[in-house]
């Protein structure tokens, strides 16, 4: 096998630790709390059945240059049928179904697929669409064989496997996946990610935390599933739905990581949130985790200081920076967060994401909503000078192969290079740290400035009702008005509308005494949970908020 393809990493890990437990998911769900009975696969176990599948996936057809969707859920053969299908060369087609059915349907048929791997009731719905598919010809059901589906499953995929599997000979810039974009912003588009790309986050994800093999990792997101096994880690799947972190059950996760004596593990912001404030609650600690991630959105410093009390003094809590196009780009660790920034944040100084990773160039440019084609276009701006970041790195993609009117918008040239516009707004201190000050689109004009997410969120979430707050402009295009809108803690949330009005009127003084230069006049509570991203439950969707906030201001007149 061509070392340049990235499914060798796992081979070399088989090699390497092929007795090791390489995954590890739970059996049943019938207790809420206490020991459970898992099924494991070892190493050596895994690249075996990796091969089968690829073996199968051959006979079949498939081969370099197919795009291949893959819709099965969160488990062991997920990441079986990544690493088989990387290892016959085709591209992986990545999508999160919670972006709904319009947006996942258009998304797949813009990649014009040439075949989908899927679980029973996805492939009913791909039968029902067929038409939008035209190409698709190689279908695979991973689970149970349908009757009016003649497609083979993946157990009979497995059991096809031949002597002579022939890997495809990889180069380090042929595709290996399409991953969409949540769209947070606007409608998702799909990322072009090649080998090198996985190579080289996997090398600067493995060098900067300081990754060990034999390590055991809670996975909570698919992706870091599959670095582990290029890392040689143990992947403990939780018992929860990776598409829902911010209702996963803590005693579960808390029981897992006792349980396997987890060293580490990747989160979302909303899944950290949960477990920091159970531990709070009850006392309990984590005895065994040294290392946590935490990425999507910014980490709340209340939240990095309830991890910290719950966890070893040695432990770390991390919060790598990046997007699906730029992972990663930068991280900083709690202590620096709850020691030095967190109190500048609190004033409305925006979110710290801290120093780039070693392969990474940053600059901040002035702000512009039309394309840049050439890097002699932009205006540099200085040290603490607010404007839109731009980076350039080896794990930095080159293209959307979806929405590809969009390069234009993304991609500056330099010469045979280019820097990708992460569409954040921020700026660089004078220890090189970029401090995020919110997404470029969601910026709001006032007579005599703008207004910035972050800044303007954080300072109303000081007050100790405020779970998370949002900025937006309301009301109708001839009267936009910048708009807060918070969400309270579940206990702090006003049962009447007088009650939500007095709380509004509350938070609204707390806001104007610490910025009265903001012309910010109105606070609105939120009844719920503020809408999310769908993959990490943590980026607020701004666009919905708007559309709402104007409905509420016409109510309350």
């Amino acid at each position: 096998m061509a070392v340049e393809n990235v499914s060798a990493r796992l081979t070399e890990v088989a090699r390497r630790q092929g007795a090791q437990v390489a995954i590890a998911q739970v059996v049943g769900r019938a207790r809420r709390s206490g020991e459970r009975p898992y099924t494991t696969i070892d190493f050596s176990s895994l690249e075996n059945r990796v091969a089968s599948i690829a073996s199968g996936l051959q006979q079949m057809g498939v081969g370099p240059g197919h795009r291949m969707v893959l819709l099965v859920r969160f488990n062991q053969d997920f990441i079986a049928l990544v690493f088989a299908l990387l290892r016959v060369g085709a591209t992986l087609v990545l999508i999160d179904p919670g972006m709904g059915r319009r947006h996942l349907l258009g998304c797949l048929e813009a990649v014009n697929p040439d075949g989908f791997v899927a679980i029973p009731a996805a492939h009913a719905v791909r039968w029902w669409f067929r038409k939008r598919f035209p190409k698709a010809r190689f279908l695979v059901t991973a689970g149970p064989k349908l009757g009016i589906f003649p497609s083979p499953t993946l157990t009979q995929l497995e059991r096809s496997r031949s002597s002579d599997l022939r890997i495809a000979a990889t180069s380090f810039n042929d595709p290996a996946a399409i991953i969409f974009t949540t769209g947070s912003t606007g409608p998702p588009k799909g990322v072009l990610y090649t080998h090198q790309t996985f190579h080289q986050q996997i090398d600067q994800i493995q060098q900067h935390y300081g990754i060990q093999p034999a390590g055991r990792d809670l996975s909570a997101f698919p992706l870091f599933g599959l670095f582990n096994a290029m890392m040689g880690t143990t992947t403990i799947l939780p018992d929860m739905d990776p598409t829902r972190p911010a209702d996963a059950d803590p005693v579960r996760l808390l029981d897992a990581i006792d349980q396997w004596e987890i060293n580490q593990s990747f989160g979302s912001p909303a899944l950290w949130t949960r477990v920091g404030r159970h531990c709070q609650t009850t006392g309990r600690k984590i005895a065994t985790l040294q290392r946590v991630l935490s990425a999507g959105a910014p980490v709340a410093p209340h939240i990095l200081q309830l991890m910290r009390d719950a966890m070893p003094p040695s432990a770390t809590m991390h919060t790598p920076y990046g997007a699906t196009e730029a992972l990663p780009i930068a991280s900083i660790e709690s202590r620096e967060v709850l020691e030095e920034t967190a109190v500048r944040t609190r004033e409305g100084a925006g979110t710290c994401v801290g120093r780039r990773f070693d392969k990474v160039e940053w600059r901040v440019i002035a702000i512009d909503d039309g394309p840049i084609p050439q890097i002699e276009l932009c205006r540099f701006l200085t040290p603490g000078q607010i404007g839109e970041l731009i980076v350039r790195a080896p794990q930095v993609t080159r293209t959307y192969v979806t929405r590809t009117d969009q390069n234009a918008l993304h991609k500056i040239a330099d010469g045979d290079n280019f820097w990708h516009r992460m569409g954040d707004v921020g700026y660089l201190d004078d220890q090189d740290r970029f401090w995020f000050c919110g997404r470029k689109s969601h910026r709001v004009e006032v007579v005599d400035r703008t207004l910035f997410t972050e800044p303007c969120e954080a300072i109303l979430a000081t007050h100790p009702a405020v779970h998370r707050a949002a900025l937006v402009q309301a009301g109708d295009p001839a009267g936009k008005l910048p708009v807060l809108i918070a969400e309270p803690w579940p206990d702090r949330m006003p049962a009447s509308s007088a009650n939500r009005h007095q709380l509004a009127q509350q938070l609204l003084a707390h806001y104007q005494s610490a910025r009265p230069e903001d012309s910010i006049h109105r606070v609105l509570i939120y009844p719920g949970r503020l809408p999310t991203d769908i993959r990490h439950n943590a980026k607020i969707f701004r666009e919905q908020l708007g559309p709402w906030a104007t409905e509420a201001l016409r109510e309350n007149r």
